[in-house]
């Protein structure tokens, strides 16, 4: 089928894409910068000038295709209001476009943080009732009410990732280098923490699989909800380990008690406004940092996708430090 994917440009719809594209379906890539969808162009994929939120470009962009994945969205933002803005008002946009243009599928790629941390030693399940901690994760649950809203008139499908990682990613692997090089694993909180986590080609894949294979979302309930993770769940003390150990790098771990985090947002949230320009550290981030627990299980996408990730961590964490070129023998 012919495919729209926005945030194609993004480290999650670059792999996407290109997903989408081994599958044998033809894509259609929506870019705020055509120069920047160039590889994708070079894949196979038609680039068009788009914006979520300028819905004056989105009929042109949806018109011909029978499927929208939508990845756009904003992980940092000045303030409540810049999150709903692209997350909730650029769904319901583009939603709107796809009604217009007869598309059959809209699959939206939303996020663990809409449905809320999970209580220590059991994963979250899509059974469970959303419970967002910040204005990320609620902006994210609003942009999945956009499509329960429209249930009737739209065939839609919502997917919830956890932490993602792999080749390309600019917000796990740089902190976890830094770490390395101090030799360090540094900790928010004193306290226990656990954490599910996936790589990007399997996340790719189950994107692949909920777009062709996914039931509908209702107007409530978890039907045409997944949850896609690699399977495990980990301490942060485990997924740091995953990271060093490839570079030979022994650590100790670094618990900071939670008042430091809460010290530092305060700080980049307001040097963040001074500057007009959102950083994703924030008192917002901090307040999915301090939960105990970001879990989720992935069976319902297993049973009824055939999802099944190819990446635990170690090896995933590997691959992705070899492709970066941390590793000898790796891609430059």
């Amino acid at each position: 089928m012919k495919v729209l994917v926005t945030g194609s440009t993004g480290f999650i719809g670059q792999h996407v894409t290109q997903a989408l594209l081994a599958r044998g379906h033809a894509v259609r890539a929506l870019a705020r910068d055509p120069a920047a969808a160039a590889p994708l162009a070079a894949a196979g994929a038609e680039v068009i000038q788009g914006d979520v939120c300028r819905p004056a470009t989105l009929p042109a962009a949806v018109t011909g295709c029978e499927a929208v994945v939508h990845l756009a969205g904003a992980v940092k933002a000045l303030g409540r209001a810049g999150f709903f803005a692209v997350n909730a008002g650029g769904t319901r946009h583009l939603a709107d476009a796809a009604i217009g243009a007869g598309a059959s599928r809209f699959l939206l790629v939303s996020s663990l943080a809409a449905a809320g941390p999970s209580s220590a030693g059991r994963p979250r399940t899509e059974e469970d009732p959303a419970a967002p901690v910040s204005a990320y994760g609620e902006s994210k649950l609003a942009a999945e009410a956009v499509l329960r809203d429209l249930a009737f008139r739209l065939e839609a499908t919502v997917v919830r990732p956890p932490i993602v990682y792999g080749p390309g990613d600019r917000e796990v692997l740089p902190p976890l280098l830094a770490m390395a090089r101090a030799r360090l694993i540094v900790k928010a909180g004193l306290a226990p923490k656990r954490y599910s986590v996936v790589h990007v080609e399997d996340l790719a894949a189950g994107i692949a699989l909920a777009l062709e294979r996914g039931r509908r979302l209702g107007p409530a309930g978890p039907e045409g909800v997944y949850f896609l993770d690699d399977g495990a769940t980990y301490s942060w003390e485990e997924i740091g380990r995953a990271a060093l150990g490839p570079l030979g790098v022994a650590a100790r771990v670094l618990p900071l008690p939670e008042a430091v985090s809460w010290v530092a947002a305060a700080g980049a949230s307001a040097l963040a406004r001074l500057r007009r320009r959102p950083a994703v550290f924030s008192l917002d981030k901090v307040r999915e940092i301090r939960q105990p627990s970001w879990t989720c299980a992935s069976a319902r996408a297993r049973a009824e996708l055939g999802y099944a990730p190819r990446w635990p961590l170690a090896d995933g964490m590997r691959q992705t430090l070899a492709a970066e070129g941390h590793l000898p023998g790796g891609a430059p």
